[in-house]
C-alpha cells in the first residue's frame, strides 16, 4: 500500500508485476464472496487499486493506449479546445456521444482489470456494503481517477457506473457519510461523471436535489469543506449549464438561496468555493425563461 503511492515509476512496475493486480481483485471479491467487506487486508487492497489506477489514462502502456485511442485519434483530430468554464460546442458534445467506447475483454489480466466492469461494480458493491471509511473513500476515489480524464476509457467508465452498473444510489448515500473525506470524494467523483454530457440528466434526475441539500447555508469555515463545496457548485454548473429543466431542479430543491449566500463571501481563504457559487449563478442567469422564477 505504501509503495503503491511512490510515484509515476512506482505505479509502473507494481502494475507490470505479473499477478498482482488480479491477485489484489480475487482478494477482495472473496471478501465480498464470504460477506466480508471491512477487513483490513481489504481496505489494504482497494487502497493499492486506489494508487495504481491514478493517472492511469496518461501512464498507460503504449500497445494499450495505440489499442484504445485509434479510434478516437480518427474523430477528434478536428476538435476544438472548450470555451471558458468547461462549456462545450454542441459540435463537441456530439463528438463525446458519438466517441467509439473501447471494447472490454471477458477474462482481463493485469492492468487491463483496473478499468474493466467487473472492478467497477466491485468498487461500487464496497461503497454499498463497507463500513470502514478508508475503505469507501479509496473506492470512490478509484472511480474518480478512473473517470478524470475525457478519452474514451473514462467515458466508457463513467457510462458502467451510472447507466449499466446503476452506481448512483450508492454515491448518492455516501453524500451523507460521516466522514467528510468521504463526502468529498463522492463529490469530486459525480463531478467527473457530471461532464459526459449524455449522463448529465440521469445523474440530475438521480443526485441533483441530495447535491442541493448537502450545500452549506453559507461559506464553509474549514478547506475540506470548502473544497467539497466548490465541487458542489462546479457539479451543479455542469449539470444545468445547457438543461433549463435541471435548473429548474436546482430551484425547486431550494439551492438558489445557498449559492447565493456562497457566493458573496470575499475573503481569499474561501474564495475557490465563492467563485464556483459565482460561476454556477452566471450560468443559471443564462437560462432566460427562468428569470422571472428566479426574482421571485
Amino acid at each position: 500500500r505504501n509503495m503503491s503511492s511512490a510515484g509515476p515509476e512506482g505505479r509502473k512496475k507494481m502494475r507490470e508485476c505479473e499477478g498482482l493486480i488480479d491477485s489484489l481483485v480475487y482478494y477482495i471479491q472473496g471478501a465480498i464472496a464470504d460477506h466480508e467487506p471491512n477487513d483490513k487486508a481489504t481496505e489494504n487492497c482497494v487502497c493499492i487499486l486506489h494508487n495504481l489506477s491514478y493517472q492511469l489514462e496518461i501512464e498507460l502502456p503504449e500497445s494499450y493506449a495505440q489499442s484504445i485511442y485509434m479510434q478516437r485519434r480518427n474523430i477528434s483530430n478536428n476538435d476544438k479546445t472548450p470555451g471558458c468554464f468547461g462549456t462545450r460546442s454542441r459540435k463537441v458534445k456530439e463528438k463525446q456521444q458519438d466517441t467509439p467506447l473501447p471494447e472490454e475483454k471477458s477474462n482481463p489480466k493485469g492492468v487491463e482489470s483496473l478499468w474493466h466492469s467487473t472492478l467497477i461494480r466491485i468498487y461500487l458493491s464496497l461503497i454499498a456494503k463497507s463500513t470502514r471509511n478508508y475503505t469507501q473513500e479509496a473506492s470512490l476515489g478509484a472511480l474518480q481517477n478512473l473517470t478524470a480524464g475525457t478519452g474514451p476509457m473514462p467515458l466508457a467508465v463513467a457510462r458502467t457506473v451510472v447507466q449499466k452498473a446503476h452506481g448512483l444510489p450508492g454515491i448518492r448515500a455516501m453524500l451523507h457519510a460521516a466522514h467528510p473525506a468521504v463526502r468529498r470524494t463522492a463529490v469530486s467523483l459525480l463531478r467527473n461523471l457530471s461532464r459526459n454530457t449524455s449522463l448529465q440528466n440521469d445523474i440530475a434526475r438521480e443526485v441533483l436535489p441530495d447535491l442541493v441539500s448537502v450545500l452549506p447555508e453559507c461559506l464553509p469555515g474549514c478547506d475540506i469543506a470548502c473544497e467539497t463545496t466548490a465541487s458542489i457548485c462546479y457539479t451543479l454548473f455542469n449539470l444545468t449549464q445547457s438543461s433549463s429543466h435541471n435548473a429548474r431542479l436546482l430551484l425547486s430543491a431550494h439551492g438558489l438561496p445557498k449559492v447565493i449566500a456562497i457566493s458573496m463571501n470575499d475573503s481569499n481563504m474561501f474564495s475557490k468555493a465563492s467563485r464556483a457559487a459565482s460561476v454556477l449563478l452566471y450560468s443559471l442567469w443564462s437560462h432566460t425563461d427562468l428569470h422571472s422564477a428566479y426574482k421571485k
